[in-house]
């Protein structure tokens, strides 16, 4: 917990403007350009609260916190606030904008005083039930949503210039005088670069929890599309490379906004560092920009792939001739981490971190290993789209040396699996990633998933992310089963669990699981959680029988 907590430190740390040092890219000006002429508008939907309800404690319920109607919404129009205070309202679904409220006197009263109200804004009900204070968590107490503010006059009509994340809402009376006042409107301006959710057409056969799972990721998907792709629209608002890859595959088979894809590559190719190392993450106010020393290996490859599929998608051939110098530079820099064995070295001291799932005691060697040889792989077989092999064409030979020094190295034939780091880890991330860079057989590879699912010990992974990648490597050894299994235990798992859109973080066996050591802050509506959209579409002979 701890390496994550000094990880997800860093974010909070200064960012310098993408235009304050020079680019290592020459035509990284043109992409900005590009991307910003790809830049969606948003649209704007006003909602209004559902209905009033109230916190249960409930230890059968996701974190033992549940909400129960009681009421109608009049009451806040009709009855002085102060009657009131502590109100929680239910806008019936998950929503990402801006509030606006206008207050009024009851009875013919003349405001003598301030009011002072307190919002808190929920995602989920634990969110409301969860003190906040003191605080101990590892990211910005900011994050969380409570706002306070004083009106000095009333009547008055204010918008809290904060973009928040949530369902549900309660108002906290601090501070008034003797005289009464009730809201004479509560407007909830959401938005998204997304007009409305996408029908993608289930077969009539599909069960109704995976149509109800598919709601959910589309829904997800949509909250996280905004002026990029953001990872989560609570928190942290911004666009980092892994969240991107998943969320394009999603839109791929739903709202096929490809644009949005594009204005993301082009403005992470833009960010390079100034020797050409993609920054996990961008930030797109004042101006875009990285945030200054955010290196994740494993997500400079995925943008590779990102890339790649991108083409494939569209058959954007131009977009990628532009940024193949970010493609062959991420490989550069993969390479660097290699000992002569041809095995990715974990001791060589990195100006990176390695992500790949949120997990306490999960080692990243054997995964780092199956990811770079499917890069290498995947990024030749753009440069073959593009007319660019001769180039590079190292890179089958050198995958093939990565491959066999995984065999001799990681690979465990006793065991039949993978095994990863000093103390020979088996994971299931190890596993999923030897099978997607094919090296291990078709037949090795079933083995080593069906052996590393039996295991009670084995490191499963802590987060949608990571079993995005299991989902992957079940799919390719033809595992239908396992995969369905996957998909309605464990996406499914949520559902039940009342989610509304899906989390940044689940362990079913951990409600209150927390990579930054308070779970309030956790998102509760995350880009990479978004990909059952992608598999329930693309797998219909899986998913949809």
């Amino acid at each position: 917990m701890k390496n994550f907590i000094s990880f997800l430190l860093v974010i909070l740390w200064g960012s310098m403007p993408l235009f304050s040092q020079s680019p290592y890219f020459k035509d990284s000006d043109d992409w900005l350009r590009k991307a910003e002429a790809c830049k969606p508008a948003l649209i704007y939907t006003d909602c209004m609260p559902v209905t009033v309800v109230k916190s249960v404690k409930d230890d059968a319920t996701f974190q033992g916190w549940r909400m129960e109607d009681v009421g109608e919404t009049d009451v806040l129009f009709s009855e002085s606030l102060k009657k009131h205070s502590g109100i929680i309202l239910d806008f019936g679904q998950h929503l990402t904008g801006y509030l606006t409220f206008a207050l009024k006197t009851l009875g013919g009263a003349t405001a003598d005083a301030p009011i002072r109200l307190k919002f808190t804004f929920a995602e989920v009900p634990g969110e409301l039930n969860t003190s906040f204070d003191p605080y101990h968590g590892g990211l910005s107490r900011a994050w969380l949503q409570d706002e306070t503010i004083t009106l000095m006059n009333v009547p008055v009509r204010q918008t809290i210039n904060r973009r928040v994340s949530f369902r549900y809402l309660r108002i906290d009376v601090l501070g008034a005088s003797s005289y009464d006042f009730a809201f004479s409107d509560i407007t909830f301006r959401a938005q998204s670069s997304v007009s409305a959710m996408c029908d993608t057409g289930l077969a009539e056969t599909t069960d109704p929890l995976i149509k109800r799972i598919n709601e959910i990721g589309l829904l997800t998907l949509k909250e996280c599309m905004q002026t990029v792709y953001e990872d989560g629209p609570k928190r942290d608002q911004r666009l980092w490379i892994g969240d991107l890859y998943l969320e394009a595959l999603a839109n791929a088979y739903s709202y096929k906004q490809h644009d949005l894809t594009k204005r993301c590559l082009y403005l992470l190719g833009a960010a390079a560092d100034e020797e050409g190392l993609l920054h996990a993450t961008l930030m797109e106010y004042p101006e875009p920009h990285p945030q200054e020393g955010q290196h994740c290996l494993d997500y400079s490859l995925i943008y590779n792939i990102a890339l790649l599929e991108y083409v494939k998608t569209t058959g954007d051939k131009l977009t990628a001739n532009d940024l193949w110098p970010v493609v062959v530079r991420q490989i550069e820099f993969a390479l660097r981490q290699y000992s002569s064995d041809m095995i990715y070295d974990m001791h060589k001291q990195p100006v990176y971190w390695l992500v790949f799932d949120w997990k306490d005691g999960y080692d990243r060697q054997a995964s780092m290993q199956g990811l770079t040889i499917l890069a290498l792989n995947k990024s030749y077989e753009l440069a073959r789209l593009l007319g660019k092999e001769n180039g590079v064409k190292d890179w089958p030979r050198i995958a093939e040396k990565m491959k066999k020094a995984a065999r001799k190295y990681l690979y465990d034939r006793e065991q039949g699996v993978v095994v990863s780091g000093d103390s020979k880890q088996v994971s299931y991330l190890s596993q999923a990633w030897m099978v997607l860079s094919e090296t291990l057989s078709l037949k090795e590879g079933i083995k080593a998933m069906r052996n590393v699912l039996a295991m009670p010990d084995a490191c499963y992974p802590g987060c949608p992310y990571g079993y995005h990648y299991v989902m992957e490597a079940l799919l390719k050894c033809g595992m239908n089963e396992e995969a369905r299994r996957l998909l309605v235990d464990y996406w499914g798992g949520m559902v039940k669990d009342g989610a509304d859109t899906f989390w940044e973080v689940y362990d079913p066996n951990d409600d209150t699981l927390s990579p930054y050591g308070f779970f309030p802050v956790n998102s509760y509506c995350h880009a990479w959680s978004c990909t059952p959209v992608y598999f329930i579409n693309k797998y219909p002979d899986v998913f949809q029988r």
